[in-house]
């Protein structure tokens, strides 16, 4: 008896000792990004100066969002992820359910060295980021497309559209298309008619849509002329127009403007260096080397101040650029997003 409880003994301690290895020790410091030219500028920013600096080695992941991939990682207790880039829907769903760890402010520099909407609970703010419309100076001679009105005109500027396949960003493109102006799009929105009235924008340009799912396809989309325009991010573009030599251009007009958040999940066996790699991203001299690599806005205060005033421009920080400008009401899509994303699946299906 006394030699089988030992060998009992021997076992949990090998089984704990494995477990605690392969979570925390044999596992590297796991960050997941956009993917694509965003995460490359992530990286020539941050990770790598970061883990030369610390002598923490730091593994790269990606992916494409979605509240339900983190709650399945953390309540199905996979825990191959510490530090994660969310949007804000996902942000606020998350923490209400407990996915992510409370952040220490105080350790970040305290809540006032960052932008008011940087803000959160559970996230620190990763970028300022817009969704705009972006074409291929190529095809389209002369002045371009300057309202998604003329997004939605196929007799005027021939060819397919690329659109983000998600009634968020969608739905409020297709009102701004039929006239409505930013300050109303959401007030629109809450209404039956509202939806009734986007979706019959939809039907209008459903036949010219490529639906496209991670925004590291649309350079490829507008490269390979499967599309002439496209919703996108700017700084996919202007990186393309730096290393390959596109004639990529923006229109600002109409554009949605958000936050995308750092968080760190709350299974996460690393929390302390992912708490140290959340302030060295979040430093002003560090998230200014971030605005060198891809045009974005920037979170700290002090970072927006020093920054040279060339790389604001093409980003949400410019502020002609954000003279008509929708900033994204993430609280609507916590209430009303799944359902919405019922319908417009099922709406893309037909």
């Amino acid at each position: 008896m006394k030699a089988w409880a030992r060998l009992l003994g021997i076992a949990a301690l090998t089984a704990s000792v494995a477990a605690c290895g392969s979570s925390s020790e044999l596992r590297p410091l796991t960050v997941v990004g956009w993917g694509g030219s965003s995460q490359d500028a992530h990286r020539k920013a941050y990770w790598t100066s970061f883990s030369r600096t610390t002598g923490i080695s730091l593994r790269e992941d990606s992916w494409r969002g979605g509240v339900g991939v983190i709650r399945t990682k953390v309540v199905g207790g996979d825990a191959s992820w510490d530090i994660v880039q969310v949007e804000t829907e996902d942000l606020i769903l998350g923490c209400e359910e407990g996915l992510f760890q409370r952040l220490d402010w105080a350790a970040l520099g305290g809540r006032d060295v960052f932008l008011p909407a940087a803000v959160h609970d559970c996230g620190v703010g990763a970028m300022l980021w817009s969704y705009v419309i972006g074409y291929d100076g190529d095809r389209i001679s002369g002045p371009g497309p300057q309202s998604w009105a003329d997004f939605w005109d196929i007799k005027r500027f021939p060819g397919k559209r690329g659109m983000r396949k998600t009634p968020k960003y969608s739905l409020e493109f297709a009102l701004m298309a039929d006239g409505v102006p930013a300050d109303q799009v959401y007030p629109t929105l809450r209404t039956p008619e509202g939806i009734d009235r986007a979706f019959r924008k939809l039907d209008e340009i459903k036949p010219n849509v490529v639906w496209w799912s991670s925004i590291s396809q649309v350079p490829d989309l507008l490269g390979s002329r499967e599309v002439v325009m496209s919703v996108t991010s700017p700084g996919r573009l202007i990186v393309a127009n730096r290393t390959e030599g596109r004639n990529f251009k923006l229109d600002w007009h109409g554009n949605i403007y958000a936050v995308d958040y750092w968080v760190i999940l709350a299974n996460s066996p690393r929390k302390a260096e992912a708490a140290q790699l959340l302030r060295y991203m979040t430093r002003p001299e560090n998230q200014m080397r971030l605005a060198s690599h891809i045009p974005t806005g920037l979170t700290n205060v002090e970072a927006n101040r020093r920054v040279d005033a060339k790389l604001k421009l093409d980003t949400p920080s410019d502020p002609a650029n954000m003279a008509d400008a929708l900033e994204l009401d993430a609280n609507f899509w916590v209430e009303y997003g799944d359902q919405l994303t019922q319908r417009f699946n099922a709406w893309v299906a037909r």
